[in-house]
């Protein structure tokens, strides 16, 4: 491809064929700006519905509409040149039944111009991902702990311990045979998360689900710093913009108050220079 040829855009299949490859790099984004920082670095750019809490000041991501999520995919899908934009479908747009997930995703796709979508939940949604896959929806399916299902889950908790191991590769061999081109585990133990990711076909994108994943996704502004409502263990933090942020916010309104901002250079003079006006 030549240096002036367009960049060809991140697609499902080029997903699904990096299983057991290089790991896959995925980030939240829910603004142009930062769809433009993550695109070179990214293979994916997911429009999680943890926008809600992060940017909409929510206590979960149950509030999150349909009108919210194709606000924010619109912005981030006009900063994206390379990596793929996943949109989460929120809480109550697809659990009635695979037509009106349709409908939904379809909604999504259609508005956005998001090639795929993500929705929660393992065995209880393979025949509704069937049933998008079969009519041209590419979906990622996300089990493990869910956080739509945060009020029946009783708190954001580890899932997949003990007992409750069989469960979780069941739910992810679910959504493998009814046709996701990949899975994010969140909050599975590392041993578990490792056996999933080798008996499936198709990859793993782990949150809180350690190293042997196909790939990693983190909120974008907790690893950045600028989300400190609360931090969980999985998060590494590469940056404290929120106190640079903090520090920089201080500064002009000390300055604001000391009169010494705007200064000169930062005004209009009355008359132009003479230099000028010729």
């Amino acid at each position: 491809m030549s240096a002036t040829s367009p960049v060809r855009p991140v697609l499902p299949p080029d997903i699904k064929a990096r299983k057991g490859g290089a790991p896959l790099v995925v980030l939240t984004a829910y603004t142009t700006p930062v769809a433009r920082l993550v695109d070179p670095h990214c293979d994916i750019a997911l429009v999680g519905d943890s926008l809600g809490m992060v940017l909409h000041g929510m206590p979960s991501t149950v509030g999150v509409t349909m009108e919210m999520m194709i606000l924010h995919g619109r912005a981030v899908v006009r900063g994206l040149t390379r990596a793929m934009a996943v949109i989460d479908m929120p809480f109550g747009s697809y659990e009635e039944g695979p037509q009106q997930a349709f409908r939904n995703a379809a909604r999504l796709m259609a508005e956005t111009g998001a090639p795929a979508v993500k929705l929660e939940g393992g065995q209880t949604m393979a025949e509704t991902i069937a049933y998008l896959t079969a009519r041209g929806v590419p979906v990622m399916a996300h089990v493990g702990l869910t956080p739509q299902s945060v009020n029946t889950l009783g708190g954001y908790k580890v899932v997949g311990r003990a007992e409750e191991a069989a469960k979780v590769m069941a739910d992810a061999k679910a959504c493998e045979a009814a046709g996701a081109f990949s899975i994010v585990l969140e909050k599975v133990p590392m041993g578990l998360a490792g056996k999933i990711t080798a008996a499936l076909t198709i990859p793993t994108i782990g949150i809180g689900a350690g190293e042997a994943c196909d790939g990693q996704v983190l909120v974008v502004d907790d690893m950045l710093g600028l989300f400190t409502d609360f931090r969980p263990k999985f998060v590494k933090r590469y940056a404290e913009l929120g106190k640079a942020a903090d520090a920089a916010i201080a500064d002009y309104a000390a300055e604001v108050r000391a009169r010494a901002f705007p200064a000169e250079e930062h005004s209009f003079p009355d008359t132009l220079p003479a230099k000028a006006k010729s």
